[in-house]
């Protein structure tokens, strides 16, 4: 089988795959390409049909498909996409409500287990395979391999790729999609006045970008010095957690959020609520855990005053609350007290502070690696929350990301977008040791997040080496000197931003098109300078501001 950097391709064909296990068996298929799904992330090949079923299985690992790569077929350093479709077949005593897990890994060497993606798959449905790797080092062997289906049902692999991604095409097409998006003509007009000169400078962004902060980095005059220059808004990284306001039963701690809230009120800097409450067991402090089981009054009680008391002292002060963190991964409330307590947090938030945007907040889902945590559950998650009355008021994908590979998170903001919520990146960070490797995949997400109309900001989970909790993540050093993947991230921010001088013309006019965002216009004549501060909101038609208004 042929294969080359560019285009790693997996044919669905018995020859070359091979399974484990002594019972299991493979047969080629073929299915109606028109009646199957198209590919959501774009990779250019549409369903062959043509697909490999595996059956006969006696456990998880039992019938593992798996295939060898070409020798020297994979570089490294280059990020790869996992493309293809995933099918399951159970035997019919078999149940599988809900789907089984699937998933891809290459296997390097000896030993070496690099994840390639997973699906949640499902009778009678096609899922798409969206994963993503990379190599440190050229291996001398490698196989992809299938895997994860429980004993008894049989697993479809179709059309399964592995794609080098192509950054400068990407980013190409990303920069175009970015003018229709983030940019509007804009006509200045100042009556008699033709030949003057004008100036116009943008000073802030219509897209905020922001960062989580804590009690010890607002102390740190590099931190701060970044902090306040390139980023608008903050988190709190701990210190509005319930865990942290309330470790004890009774003993409540709002000093340590009312410091930063003063740090950042004399910034000038918006803050983001994170969080009012986290479903996941192990971030459920202690004596919340002691509650007897049994007791749901004294449990519902301890919620309702936490709601009471956080919202009712900052009322007004956060414009957004991520309301019951990661319900993708946890359930601890909704196991005690009912799924209808989800929604009853949202209500009571919303009754408490109307003003503010009431989040949900979870992590992988713009990876494609993780079948607890897809677009379509989220959105499911959502659809729930508003039959419920909660006023969802946004769409946080935490973005703590490896490998990020555009086209994925395009496809899951695209599918997100759907819910007409807006979207925020809420805890960006980029983990990848050689500095040159995460500034492309920090590029990589915030010109997707940045080009994508469902996206309204970006906070990052931290940028300084020490005083983050993925320690190769860091944009700035540990010594306040600003590395390369902060050096990207301060170009683009120069990018996306817009700076036009020139003359009106015979009309009295000046034309330039600008980011969204906040500026200040002067224009010169011969009897003084004029100037005027205005805003360029969305829209399709030009703004036109008149300067002697």
């Amino acid at each position: 089988m042929h294969v080359n950097v560019q285009d790693v391709v997996f044919e669905a064909n018995a020859v070359g795959w091979t399974p484990s296990g002594a019972r299991t068996s493979l047969s080629v298929h073929h299915e109606d390409p028109s009646k199957l799904p198209a590919a959501g992330v774009g990779h250019g090949l549409k369903p062959s049909g043509r697909y490999v079923h595996v059956t006969g299985r006696a456990d998880v690992e039992d019938g593992l498909l798996c295939q060898a790569i070409t020798p020297g077929a994979l570089k490294p350093r280059v990020t790869y996409r996992v493309a293809g479709w995933i099918s399951v077949a159970a035997d019919p005593a078999e149940e599988l409500a809900g789907g089984h897990p699937v998933r891809i890994s290459i296997r390097v060497d000896d030993g070496g287990v690099l994840d390639g993606g997973a699906v949640c798959a499902e009778p009678g449905r096609w899922a798409e395979i969206k994963g993503a790797f990379r190599l440190r080092e050229s291996p001398r062997s490698a196989a992809v391999h299938v895997h994860g289906a429980p004993a008894g049902v049989g697993v479809m692999v179709m059309d399964l790729r592995i794609i080098a991604t192509d950054h400068k095409a990407r980013f190409s097409y990303l920069k175009d999609k970015t003018d229709k998006v983030r940019k509007r003509d804009v006509v200045l007009r100042l009556g008699g006045a033709p030949g003057a000169a004008v100036r116009v400078v943008q000073l802030d962004s219509g897209f905020p970008v922001g960062s989580c902060i804590n009690g010890e980095v607002i102390q740190n005059p590099a931190f701060v010095d970044f902090f306040t220059n390139h980023l608008d808004w903050a988190v709190f990284e701990n210190e509005l957690k319930w865990y942290w306001t309330e470790a004890q039963r009774g003993q409540l701690n709002y000093g340590d959020a009312d410091r930063l809230l003063d740090f950042c009120d004399r910034a000038g800097k918006p803050v983001r609520g994170h969080c009012i409450f986290w479903a996941v067991d192990g971030d459920v402090q202690q004596w919340i855990k002691d509650i007897p089981a049994d007791d749901r009054d004294q449990l519902m009680a301890v919620v309702q005053e936490r709601i009471r008391g956080l919202l009712g002292r900052y009322a007004g002060r956060f414009p957004h609350y991520d309301v019951n963190n990661e319900m993708l991964h946890g359930r601890f409330f909704r196991d005690r007290l009912g799924d209808d307590v989800a929604a009853l947090m949202f209500r009571e938030a919303a009754q408490l502070d109307p003003g503010a945007a009431l989040f949900v907040n979870d992590y992988n889902v713009e990876c494609g690696n993780d079948p607890n945590a897809t677009p379509e559950k989220y959105i499911g998650l959502v659809r729930d929350l508003q039959r419920g009355g909660a006023q969802v008021g946004g769409i946080g994908l935490q973005g703590h990301v490896t490998n990020p590979v555009g086209e994925v998170i395009c496809d899951a903001l695209d599918k997100l977008a759907a819910t007409d919520l807006p979207v925020w990146i809420t805890e960006l960070d980029v983990g990848e040791p050689d500095e040159a490797l995460r500034a492309d995949d920090l590029e990589v997400v915030l010109r997707e997040a940045y080009a994508h109309p469902a996206v309204q900001g970006v906070v990052l989970w931290g940028f300084m080496q020490g005083h983050m909790w993925r320690q190769d993540a860091a944009l700035v050093n540990a010594d306040g000197t600003v590395n390369e993947a902060g050096q990207r991230f301060v170009e683009l921010r120069r990018e996306w931003s817009s700076d036009a001088r020139g003359r009106l013309d015979g009309n009295g006019q000046f034309k330039f098109r600008g980011f969204h965002g906040t500026y200040v216009a002067q224009v010169t004549t011969a009897t003084g300078k004029m100037l005027k501060a205005f805003t360029v909101d969305k829209g399709d038609s030009a703004l036109v501001l008149d300067m002697d208004i």
